[in-house]
Order: structure tokens, then C-alpha cells, then sequence
């Protein structure tokens, strides 16, 4: 694989939102996902959905954030050299994400660094957003991405952390 035409960690600029993904979402994922993994009546029963805090079928909080995944990785992890992420510091589950909702991805850098105990490793800080069709913010994430540096040397001489 030709890594130097990869989003790299220079390439990420602070500040600067890139929206992207369609994801549809299903009934049918709705529910295979709940009764595999968050089988509660909300997420698994239309009936009891409706006499639910949400009034209506929508997708577990934790569907969502994998679907947010899914967007992620086809509009930008797929082509960047990604190096994972420690983790994810904060979940917002604003609004439910239900059957038909057209999802999609708006990501902005807060703030960047180069890792100090590794050579050649980027952190960008991230929020994301998930909107609907609607302009509906339905989640919000928070995590740091780890990214290659294309020229540590470089990067250490114009990007003092």
C-alpha cells in the first residue's frame, strides 16, 4: 500500500470541520442489533418503544456509536494511517436515532500534538458530531486519534509540543 497519499497527521488542521457518510438506518438493525447486545424494550419491542422516554423505536446509544464507526472508517480511517485511539473521553446521546434517519459525520480537530514518548506518532483531539437528514445533532463523541507523522523531523522542528 502506498502510504505517503494518506491523510497523515500534518495533514489535519485544527479547526477545520469535514462532514461525511450516508448511513441509512433499519428497523432490522435496530432490532438484530438490540437482541444481540442491548435487548432493552425500546430497542426491541415497537409496542413498548412507544410507552418509552424515547415514544418510539430508535437504535441503543451503543448501535449508534458503532454505526458512527462504520461512517468513520469509509469517510476518512480508510485512507488515513491511522493508529487507533486510547479510548474515548466523553458519549452524548442527544437524540434517538430512528428507523429511516439518513446519518451522517461532521469531525473537527480541537487541538493537535506529536506524542512524546513515541517518534512518528500525532495526536489529534476530536469532536464528532452525528446529524440525521435533518440537521439533527443526535450524538456527540470526543477522543484523541493517533496518527503517523509523515516527516518526524520535520513535524518536531515546526510543531513544538
Amino acid at each position: 500500500m502506498n502510504t505517503s497519499k494518506l491523510l497523515h497527521w500534518e495533514d489535519v488542521e485544527v479547526g477545520t470541520p469535514n462532514t461525511y457518510g450516508a448511513y441509512t438506518v433499519t428497523k432490522e438493525e435496530i432490532f438484530a442489533f438490540a437482541r444481540a447486545y442491548d435487548p432493552q424494550p425500546h430497542h426491541v419491542d415497537e409496542e413498548a418503544a412507544k410507552l418509552s422516554l424515547t415514544k418510539g423505536l430508535c437504535a441503543s446509544g451503543w448501535h449508534t456509536c458503532a454505526m458512527f464507526m462504520r461512517i468513520l472508517y469509509d469517510g476518512v480511517l480508510k485512507n488515513a494511517a491511522s493508529l487507533g485511539a486510547s479510548g474515548i473521553e466523553e458519549v452524548k446521546w442527544i437524540k434517538p436515532v430512528r428507523p429511516g434517519h439518513v446519518l451522517r459525520a461532521r469531525s473537527v480537530c480541537t487541538a493537535k500534538r506529536l506524542m512524546n514518548s513515541r517518534d512518528g506518532v500525532g495526536i489529534a483531539q476530536m469532536k464528532h458530531e452525528i446529524l440525521n437528514q435533518h440537521d439533527e445533532l443526535l450524538m456527540t463523541m470526543e477522543n484523541a486519534q493517533f496518527l503517523a507523522v509523515r516527516d518526524p523531523a520535520k513535524a518536531r522542528a515546526e510543531f513544538k509540543s
